[in-house]
């Protein structure tokens, strides 16, 4: 009796947090699943196409397509993203003198907000008068009657996005690898060190399999939040040139409040969740073989 009592009073503390997760979360999933099945403007529901939405989407080239260049920058973005944030860690747990300036800087762009974050990048990349081409011309790497437009051409853009997305992002993956570095006992390294063992031996031998599980949980997080990217790209190349930049949810938000089709973008975002699904399975079922 008392073990029920106990229940239903947590549950009477979890009930406002539980309407608002099915309001406005659960029933959203549920209604886009419906929205799926129809021809849906933003006006009102027309009518019921069954899985037409579904077959005009495998047909769609354009929809592979920003599957694809969302694949790509998670390609691009989840090595480096981890590489990096290793190594600030790295910085940052040392002891030294301005370990808590390390930290502050490191972790310090992480706080602003996307848009922020896209302008200054677009400030930074901008021809003529950006700050990137500023600083090769005062160094005398780019002539002065020369400009690089990192913007307008396809590879130079993702490259910029890319370094952008991993300045203003690594700060949340540093804070937890430099946590994961220090629950690390400091015995180990030093019965490493009476062993002999130098600076590379240690972080290869002892550091980094430590860190296995830590790294795991980050790729998958990091994955998942790559193939999410929108607002950085929209802003800074609105997915251009030519679509070449474009990520799979800016078609999906084009398609619905732009071409009026929230039917199909419902879809397409069904799609993308299955694609998210399957990934982030595969990535577990990986990680238990090999901690197997």
């Amino acid at each position: 009796m008392n073990r029920w009592r106990a229940d239903a009073q947590a549950l009477l503390f979890l009930l406002p947090f539980l309407v608002v997760y099915v309001v406005f979360t659960i029933w959203p999933m549920i209604k886009g699943l419906e929205m799926s099945f129809y021809k849906w403007t933003l006006i009102k529901k027309m009518k019921y196409v069954g899985l037409d939405n579904y077959n005009q989407m495998l047909q769609d080239t354009a929809f592979w397509s920003a599957v694809w260049h969302s694949l790509l920058f998670v390609i691009l973005s989840t090595p480096a993203m981890i590489v990096l944030a290793i190594v600030l860690a790295l910085i940052a747990n040392r002891r030294s003198r301005l370990q808590k300036f390390y930290r502050s800087v490191f972790f310090l762009p992480s706080i602003l907000s996307v848009a922020v974050a896209s302008f200054l990048g677009l400030f930074i990349f901008q021809p003529y008068t950006g700050l990137l081409n500023t600083l090769l011309h005062l160094i005398g790497l780019l002539p002065d009657n020369k400009e690089i437009f990192w913007l307008n051409e396809t590879n130079l853009a993702w490259i910029a996005v890319t370094l952008l997305t991993l300045w203003w992002t690594v700060g949340f993956n540093f804070i937890l690898y430099l946590s994961a570095m220090q629950d690390i006992p400091e015995d180990v390294y030093e019965a490493a060190r009476l062993d002999g063992a130098n600076d590379s031996q240690i972080f290869w031998r002892i550091t980094l399999p430590m860190l296995s599980g830590i790294t795991k949980t980050i790729t998958m997080l990091q994955i998942i939040a790559s193939f999410k990217v929108f607002l950085q790209i929209y802003i800074m190349t609105g997915g251009g040139p030519l679509d070449q930049t474009r990520p799979i949810i800016q078609y999906i938000w084009q398609t619905g409040f732009r071409e009026n089709n929230l039917g199909y973008a419902s879809a397409m975002s069904y799609m993308l969740f299955v694609i998210l699904l399957v990934l982030s399975a595969f990535q577990y079922w990986l990680n238990n073989r090999k901690g197997a």
